[in-house]
Protein backbone atom coordinates (compact mmCIF):
# COMPACT_ATOMS: atom_id res chain seq x y z
CA UNK A 1 0.00 0.00 0.00
CA UNK A 2 1.18 3.67 -0.63
CA UNK A 3 2.41 6.12 1.93
CA UNK A 4 -0.57 7.06 4.00
CA UNK A 5 -2.52 10.37 3.72
CA UNK A 6 -2.06 10.47 7.49
CA UNK A 7 0.77 9.07 9.11
CA UNK A 8 -1.15 9.36 12.31
CA UNK A 9 -4.50 7.10 11.62
CA UNK A 10 -4.28 4.48 13.90
CA UNK A 11 -4.32 7.70 16.53
CA UNK A 12 -7.30 8.99 14.75
CA UNK A 13 -9.18 5.81 14.06
CA UNK A 14 -8.63 5.10 18.46
CA UNK A 15 -10.24 8.85 18.56
CA UNK A 16 -12.97 8.40 16.60
CA UNK A 17 -14.11 4.60 17.88
CA UNK A 18 -14.17 6.00 21.97
CA UNK A 19 -16.16 8.83 20.43
CA UNK A 20 -19.26 6.29 19.98
CA UNK A 21 -21.55 5.20 22.23
CA UNK A 22 -22.96 3.07 20.03
CA UNK A 23 -19.67 0.96 20.03
CA UNK A 24 -19.64 1.51 24.05
CA UNK A 25 -22.87 0.05 24.84
CA UNK A 26 -22.71 -3.33 22.60
CA UNK A 27 -19.09 -3.73 24.30
CA UNK A 28 -17.12 -3.76 21.15
CA UNK A 29 -13.27 -3.15 20.64
CA UNK A 30 -11.00 -2.77 18.33
CA UNK A 31 -8.84 -5.56 17.39
CA UNK A 32 -6.53 -4.38 14.72
CA UNK A 33 -5.41 -1.18 12.67
CA UNK A 34 -3.65 -1.41 9.81
CA UNK A 35 -3.90 0.99 6.88
CA UNK A 36 -6.69 -0.18 4.87
CA UNK A 37 -7.87 -2.46 7.46
CA UNK A 38 -9.62 -2.49 10.90
CA UNK A 39 -10.98 -5.65 12.90
CA UNK A 40 -14.16 -4.77 15.41
CA UNK A 41 -14.82 -7.22 17.95
CA UNK A 42 -18.17 -7.98 20.34
CA UNK A 43 -18.04 -10.61 23.14
CA UNK A 44 -21.52 -12.89 22.91
CA UNK A 45 -23.73 -11.24 25.96
CA UNK A 46 -27.31 -11.49 26.83
CA UNK A 47 -27.78 -8.04 25.70
CA UNK A 48 -27.45 -8.14 22.09
CA UNK A 49 -29.13 -11.64 21.51
CA UNK A 50 -32.27 -12.04 19.36
CA UNK A 51 -35.07 -14.35 20.03
CA UNK A 52 -33.31 -17.29 19.09
CA UNK A 53 -30.41 -16.32 21.02
CA UNK A 54 -27.97 -15.38 18.31
CA UNK A 55 -26.27 -11.93 18.32
CA UNK A 56 -28.76 -9.90 16.44
CA UNK A 57 -28.39 -9.18 12.98
CA UNK A 58 -28.56 -5.22 13.57
CA UNK A 59 -25.13 -5.81 15.92
CA UNK A 60 -23.59 -7.58 13.30
CA UNK A 61 -24.46 -4.83 11.15
CA UNK A 62 -23.37 -2.27 13.26
CA UNK A 63 -20.24 -3.81 13.89
CA UNK A 64 -19.14 -4.27 9.88
CA UNK A 65 -19.92 -0.69 9.71
CA UNK A 66 -17.82 0.47 11.76
CA UNK A 67 -14.98 -1.86 10.47
CA UNK A 68 -15.30 -1.31 7.21
CA UNK A 69 -15.49 2.64 8.06
CA UNK A 70 -12.76 2.90 9.90
CA UNK A 71 -11.18 0.76 7.58
CA UNK A 72 -11.63 3.74 5.40
CA UNK A 73 -10.54 5.74 8.09
CA UNK A 74 -7.01 4.73 7.26
CA UNK A 75 -6.89 5.92 4.02
CA UNK A 76 -7.94 9.61 4.14
CA UNK A 77 -5.97 12.83 4.99
CA UNK A 78 -5.79 13.90 8.50
CA UNK A 79 -8.76 16.41 8.96
CA UNK A 80 -11.03 14.25 7.30
CA UNK A 81 -13.70 12.13 8.33
CA UNK A 82 -15.91 9.41 6.65
CA UNK A 83 -19.52 8.42 6.98
CA UNK A 84 -21.22 5.79 5.23
CA UNK A 85 -23.48 6.38 2.73
CA UNK A 86 -24.97 3.03 1.74
CA UNK A 87 -24.42 -0.49 2.59
CA UNK A 88 -25.17 -3.57 1.69
CA UNK A 89 -25.44 -7.11 4.40
CA UNK A 90 -25.84 -10.30 3.48
CA UNK A 91 -26.05 -12.62 6.63
CA UNK A 92 -25.01 -16.35 5.38
CA UNK A 93 -25.42 -17.69 8.90
CA UNK A 94 -26.24 -17.56 12.84
CA UNK A 95 -24.12 -15.24 14.45
CA UNK A 96 -23.63 -17.56 17.27
CA UNK A 97 -20.24 -17.96 18.89
CA UNK A 98 -18.53 -16.99 22.12
CA UNK A 99 -17.86 -13.59 20.32
CA UNK A 100 -17.76 -11.69 16.97
CA UNK A 101 -15.04 -10.31 14.82
CA UNK A 102 -15.61 -8.36 11.87
CA UNK A 103 -12.98 -7.45 9.58
CA UNK A 104 -13.10 -4.44 7.57
CA UNK A 105 -10.91 -3.36 4.41
CA UNK A 106 -10.89 -0.89 1.89
CA UNK A 107 -11.82 -2.11 -1.97
CA UNK A 108 -11.10 1.01 -3.38
CA UNK A 109 -10.14 4.23 -2.01
CA UNK A 110 -11.00 7.86 -4.21
CA UNK A 111 -11.13 11.67 -2.80
CA UNK A 112 -14.53 11.73 -2.61
CA UNK A 113 -15.81 7.64 -2.25
CA UNK A 114 -14.32 5.04 -0.23
CA UNK A 115 -15.63 1.46 -1.76
CA UNK A 116 -15.36 -1.49 1.38
CA UNK A 117 -16.00 -4.96 2.58
CA UNK A 118 -16.28 -6.90 5.72
CA UNK A 119 -16.93 -10.23 6.70
CA UNK A 120 -18.30 -11.03 10.56
CA UNK A 121 -17.36 -14.26 11.94
CA UNK A 122 -18.29 -15.97 14.92
CA UNK A 123 -15.78 -17.12 16.87
CA UNK A 124 -17.04 -20.96 18.61
CA UNK A 125 -14.21 -23.07 20.34
CA UNK A 126 -11.30 -21.10 18.44
CA UNK A 127 -12.72 -21.29 15.15
CA UNK A 128 -14.21 -18.44 12.94
CA UNK A 129 -17.30 -19.26 11.12
CA UNK A 130 -18.19 -16.77 8.40
CA UNK A 131 -21.84 -15.71 9.38
CA UNK A 132 -21.82 -12.29 7.52
CA UNK A 133 -20.44 -10.58 4.12
CA UNK A 134 -21.01 -6.35 3.54
CA UNK A 135 -20.12 -3.90 1.28
CA UNK A 136 -20.05 -0.01 1.69
CA UNK A 137 -20.09 3.31 0.21
CA UNK A 138 -18.12 5.84 2.14
CA UNK A 139 -17.95 9.57 1.76
CA UNK A 140 -14.94 11.62 2.74
CA UNK A 141 -15.78 14.59 4.62
CA UNK A 142 -12.58 17.02 3.67
CA UNK A 143 -12.09 18.99 6.40
CA UNK A 144 -14.80 17.86 8.79
CA UNK A 145 -13.62 17.48 12.47
CA UNK A 146 -15.78 15.11 14.35
CA UNK A 147 -17.53 16.17 17.14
Amino acid sequence: MKTPLNRNFIDAVRSSFSKQNAMELIHASIENIAQGRVDIKVPHWSGIEQQHGFVHGGVVGMIADSAAGYAAMTVVAEGASVLTVEFKINLVAPADGEALIAKGQVVRAGKTLIITKAEVFAIKEDKQILCAIMQQTIMVMHGKDEK
